[in-house]
């Protein structure tokens, strides 16, 4: 690690040495070309612009002057000096202003190989001064065209740039010779550099090992307050909240570990694999079979016939959930795939529900018992029947005795047939509602109007209040007066004479809701969360007595479940029983909403 930083820190600064260098060198070689390029032109200039005199003797055909070309050779070579014209490096000629053709100039030999350049091209075609400037030739020129005794010329010089490269040259062997004085400087630092960054960072490996080994007591010391000791800093607050974190998961896994181990649900996980990796005592009671973590117990060998394992890892709902029996137990069994974008396992969550089902096979023995009991009314009836038949001469107060009591056994057999047809429709799904909108008020009075003479036969007091501040409501009128007109008739067998019955409706929210209230006898506090069982009765006798089947409030409560609202009984102080419904005024479709 340390010569690897050394050597990277050396690669920065040589490469940032270079980098500076090659820019101070081109922005200097660059200076150079443009001071020099820049100086030339400024020299042209000053003598054919500023210089008055020498411009009209060029111009000015003198008296007795036969050759032209002469006459400017001699007026150029006596402004050599002002012009830097030095017959080696910049040189003057004097060209032919219609052909370019070389005349006369200070170097023969390269006049007579000129090569037509832009300025040059310009003062030939367009008979203007070429002064264009070009950082990127070896060349600085200047063409002039002039019109001298009738004769056209161009005045042309050169300059071959010699002092310029030989410049060039020497700045560049003094870039490359503080450049290598700069990289030995470069290296020298980086190698002090690293110095000062490895001894905190060596020291924050060693940190970081003995924190990766479990040792989290171990503090690093901060020797400096730059970015390094704020990172040392950082890491001995990583390592305590480190350290807080593991004990606060040793905490909670010791807390799931005793809850796995003492609740009363069997728990199995399995990995990807179909590995078993935690399970407790309560899943092993229910299979009936040792399930140790790693073991060669594996997911196939207990639920592969309810769902393979990818089929659980893959599925899209939340859970799968499947009965199965195991012994004499029969068991409710949960599978949830856990984590499941990365399909890390598979958690099993099995409930004993031996106790629920065998319940609910007593009911269903109760109902078949039920069915058997109406061979009592039968028989009643055709004994009652018979003797009618075979005694024709029975008093008529006999025979009209006889005669009720055939007419109270066929109707209590009715109702038990009807009772029981409607709990097998519901539980086959295949009772629909007709679902429409209608006055819940107007039922209400319907109602009312109905049980109202019954009431008053028994002496009770009946009243109805709020019926005209409820609106409409979307559900299936009969089966909602059906179930009113139960929980009226319940309040009115079990309230003793004389009794109180109130009918009080209302809205919250969404929802209409009713409550049917009486003074009767009440119910007890052990028989509260039952009376909505199947055949259920709190008074046996008194049920028998009025004819009741013990059918009535079940109905109800799943004629209620089908508009998917609420019925319950109400816990309250005073004497009696208070029953209340609760409907969505929009219908089933709408339970959800508030």
């Amino acid at each position: 690690m340390l010569r690897s930083l050394h050597i990277k820190l050396a690669l920065i600064m040589t490469l940032l040495v270079v980098c500076l260098m090659t820019l101070a060198g081109a922005f200097l070689i660059n200076s150079v070309n443009r001071f020099y390029l820049n100086e030339f032109y400024s020299q042209m200039a000053d003598v054919f612009s500023n210089d008055t005199e020498f411009v009209r003797d060029l111009l000015t055909k003198t008296d007795g002057e036969t050759d032209g070309v002469q006459a400017l050779n001699q007026v150029l070579t006596a402004k050599m000096g002002a012009l830097g014209v030095d017959g080696r490096n910049r040189n003057y000629y004097i060209l032919d202003g219609t052909t370019g053709a070389y005349l006369v100039g200070s170097n023969e030999d390269e006049g007579k190989s000129l090569s037509i350049t832009p300025n040059l091209y310009i003062a030939m075609t367009e008979g203007k001064e070429g002064n264009q400037s070009d950082l990127t030739t070896n060349y600085m020129d200047l063409a002039l065209p002039i019109e001298r005794g009738g004769q056209d010329y161009i005045i042309y010089i050169l300059d071959e740039r010699n002092t310029v490269r030989e410049l060039n040259t020497q700045l560049f062997q003094l870039i490359i010779e503080a450049l290598a004085f700069g990289l030995v400087i470069s290296v020298l630092l980086s190698f002090l550099l690293s110095r000062a960054m490895v001894n905190p960072i060596l020291a924050l490996t060693r940190g970081a090992k003995r924190v990766a080994e479990g040792d989290f007591d171990h503090e690093i010391q901060v020797e400096s307050h730059d970015e390094i000791g704020v990172l040392t800093n950082t890491f001995n607050d990583m390592a305590d909240q480190l350290k807080n974190t593991i004990r606060e998961v040793e905490n909670e896994r010791t807390k799931l570990s005793t809850l796995f181990l003492h609740m009363t649900d069997g728990v199995v996980a399995f990995n990807q694999a179909g590995e078993v990796i935690h399970s407790n005592p309560a899943a092993e009671e229910m299979l009936a079979l040792s399930i140790p973590v790693g073991g060669a117990v594996r997911y196939e060998d207990l639920f592969e016939e309810i769902a393979p394992l990818d089929t659980v890892l893959n599925m899209e709902s939340d859970c799968l959930d499947r009965a199965m029996v195991r012994e004499d137990r029969s068991l409710f069994l949960l599978l949830v795939p856990y984590n499941r974008e990365k399909q890390v396992g598979v958690l099993a969550v099995i409930h004993d529900v031996t106790q629920q089902v065998k319940n609910e096979a007593m009911r269903q023995e109760f109902v078949a018992n039920v069915s058997h009991e109406l061979r009592t009314p039968v028989t009643n009836i055709r004994s009652y029947a018979e003797t009618l038949w075979e005694n024709p001469d029975l008093p008529t107060d006999m025979r009209k005795n006889f005669l009720q009591v055939v007419l109270n056994e066929s109707d209590r057999m009715t109702h038990i047939v009807q009772d029981l047809l409607t709990l097998s429709r519901f539980d086959s799904g295949q009772s629909q509602l007709n679902l429409r909108r209608f006055s819940f008020g107007q039922v209400l009075k319907e109602s009312y109007q109905a049980i109202l003479l019954e009431a008053q036969r028994h002496g009770h007091y009946l009243a109805l209040r709020g019926e005209d501040a409820v609106p409409f409501i979307v559900a299936d009128r009969e089966r909602i007066l059906q179930v009113i007109m139960n929980v009226l008739s319940n309040a009115i067998k079990y309230t003793p004479d004389g009794g109180r019955i109130l009918m009080t409706a209302g809205t919250e929210g969404n929802w209409v809701w009713l409550e049917v209230s009486d003074n009767g006898i009440g119910i007890p506090e052990e028989d509260r969360e039952r009376i909505f069982e199947r055949f259920y009765r709190v008074d046996k006798a008194r049920s028998r007595e009025s004819g009741g089947t013990g059918l009535g409030l079940s109905i109800a409560q799943e004629i209620i479940a089908q508009h998917k609202g609420v019925l319950t009984l109400v816990d309250r102080q005073q004497p009696g029983t208070t029953i209340r419904m609760e409907l969505n005024i929009g219908g089933p479709e709408r339970c959800g909403e508030p």
